[in-house]
C-alpha cells in the first residue's frame, strides 16, 4: 500500500505591498499562488505600510480595484507602522512588517516581485532552521585596496553580535572569495516565529546602521543593509545555506523575476506560461492592465520580442549586460 505524502507544517506567507508598482505585483503574486497551490491552507498577508512621520506621502494601497482583486484572491491586508525605516530605506519594510504577523506561527516572506510556479505545500521547510535565497551575486562587500578583505569585514559583524564566524564559512570555497561567506538574497526567507525573527533582524540592522564597525568604512549600506544583516540573523537561529534542499524555491516552485523585461529575457518557458495564464482572467487583467509594464509586455505580448533577443542556454554572465541590450532595443520598463 502506497504511503501518503507527508503533509508540510502549516505556515503563513507574507509579501509587502504599497501604492504603485508593488500593489500590482501583489495581485500577480496572489494570483500565481492560488493558481499553482490550491492546497495551500495558510494565510496570505499583504503587509501595507501606513502613513506616518517616516513617509512624506501616503504609502498605503487605496486603489479600490486593486483592493477588490486582493480580496477576491483571499488576501488579508496587514497594516503596519514604520518606526525605524520607511521612505528613506523601503527595504526595511520587510523587517518591520514581521512584527505584525501572528506570533509563533511559521512564516515565509517573499519579495513581491515573485511568482509562485509550483505547489508551495511541497516544499520541505524546516521552520526551526531558517534559510533564504541563494540566487544572488557577490554584491557586498566590495573590499577596498587598503581596507580589510571579506574575512575582516564579515568577522567584525559576527563579533558584534557574539556569533561564531568560523562555523558560517563554506570551506569548499577559497579564502577571500565571496561565496565562502554566508550571504543571501533577501528575496525570500522563513522561520518558526516572525516576531522573534523580526525583532532580531531590526536590532542587528539598527546597530549596524547607527554604529557600523570600523571595518565597514568605505562600504555602502544602502541598499544592502537587509542582505548584510540577514545571514547574521539566520546563523543566530541555527540556520544556514544548506537548510533547504535546492531546486524548490528559486527553482520549480518560485521565481524571483525582479522586473518583467528580465523575466522574459532569462526565465524558463514554464515561468512565462504561468505569468501569462494567471493574467488572463478578466478580474485580474482589468486591474493589471493599469500597470504599463504588464500591459505592454504581458497583455499586449511584447515581452516575447525581448525573449527572442536571448538564448536562455547562453545568457550573459552579468545581469547588467541583459539590461543594456533590452534598453538598447527600447523595451526596458520598471
Amino acid at each position: 500500500m502506497a504511503k501518503k505524502p507527508v503533509q508540510s507544517q502549516p505556515f503563513n506567507i507574507m509579501i509587502v505591498g504599497q501604492t504603485g508598482r508593488l500593489m500590482y505585483e501583489a495581485v500577480l503574486f496572489a494570483a500565481s499562488l492560488r493558481h499553482t497551490s490550491p492546497d495551500f491552507k495558510g494565510r496570505l498577508f499583504v503587509a501595507v505600510p501606513q502613513p506616518g512621520r517616516k513617509w512624506t506621502s501616503n504609502p498605503s494601497i487605496r486603489n479600490q480595484d486593486v483592493l477588490a482583486a486582493l480580496e477576491w484572491l483571499g488576501v488579508e491586508i496587514l497594516p503596519f507602522d514604520n518606526k525605524v525605516f520607511g521612505e528613506k530605506y523601503p527595504y526595511g519594510n520587510k523587517i518591520e512588517a514581521l512584527h505584525a504577523l501572528p506570533e509563533g506561527e511559521p512564516f515565509v516572506f517573499f519579495d513581491t516581485d515573485t511568482l509562485i510556479t509550483g505547489d508551495i505545500t511541497s516544499v520541505p521547510f524546516n521552520f526551526d532552521r531558517p534559510s533564504a535565497s541563494l540566487r544572488r551575486e557577490g554584491t557586498w562587500p566590495q573590499p577596498t585596496l587598503y581596507g580589510p578583505g571579506f574575512t575582516g569585514i564579515w568577522k567584525s559583524l559576527y563579533k558584534r553580535f557574539g556569533l561564531d564566524f568560523e562555523s558560517s564559512l563554506d570551506r569548499s570555497q577559497p579564502d577571500e572569495y565571496w561565496r565562502r561567506y554566508l550571504y543571501f538574497n533577501a528575496g525570500y526567507f522563513y522561520y518558526a516565529c516572525p516576531r522573534k525573527f523580526g525583532h532580531r533582524f531590526q536590532v542587528y540592522a539598527t546597530s549596524i546602521l547607527k554604529d557600523p564597525p570600523i571595518e565597514l568604512v568605505g562600504q555602502s549600506l544602502d541598499p544592502w543593509l537587509d542582505q548584510i544583516v540577514l545571514p547574521l540573523v539566520i546563523h543566530s537561529f541555527g540556520g544556514g545555506r544548506d537548510a533547504l534542499p535546492p531546486g524548490y524555491l528559486d527553482g520549480s516552485i518560485s521565481c524571483h523575476y525582479r522586473l518583467f523585461p528580465l523575466l522574459y529575457a532569462r526565465e524558463s518557458d514554464h515561468v512565462v506560461d504561468i505569468l501569462e495564464e494567471v493574467t488572463t482572467p478578466n478580474k485580474i487583467k482589468k486591474v493589471l492592465k493599469n500597470y504599463d509594464p504588464i500591459k505592454r509586455l504581458v497583455i499586449q505580448g511584447k515581452g516575447h520580442r525581448v525573449r527572442e533577443m536571448f538564448d536562455r542556454n547562453d545568457l550573459p554572465r552579468k545581469e547588467q549586460a541583459l539590461r543594456n541590450r533590452i534598453k538598447s532595443e527600447g523595451y526596458w520598463m520598471r
